[in-house]
C-alpha cells in the first residue's frame, strides 16, 4: 500500500478543506405572504408554483 513520501503543508491542507464548510440554505421572501420559501419548489400550503396553481390542496381545520 503506498504511503506519502512527504508531508503536506498547512496551506495545501487548508486549501483542500476550504470546500468542506457548510453552506447556508438558500431562500427567498414570498411577495404575497412574506414567508421565507425554498426556491424551485411547490408551496404545499397553497399549491402554487411560479404564480400558477399546480396541485389542489385540501383545507384542514
Amino acid at each position: 500500500m503506498p504511503n506519502p513520501k512527504r508531508r503536506h503543508s498547512h496551506s495545501r491542507t487548508r486549501t483542500r478543506r476550504a470546500h468542506d464548510s457548510l453552506n447556508t440554505p438558500q431562500f427567498y421572501l414570498d411577495k404575497d405572504t412574506g414567508e421565507a420559501k425554498v426556491p424551485h419548489r411547490i408551496d404545499l400550503k397553497t399549491g402554487v408554483f411560479k404564480g400558477r396553481k399546480i396541485i389542489d390542496v385540501k383545507e384542514t381545520e
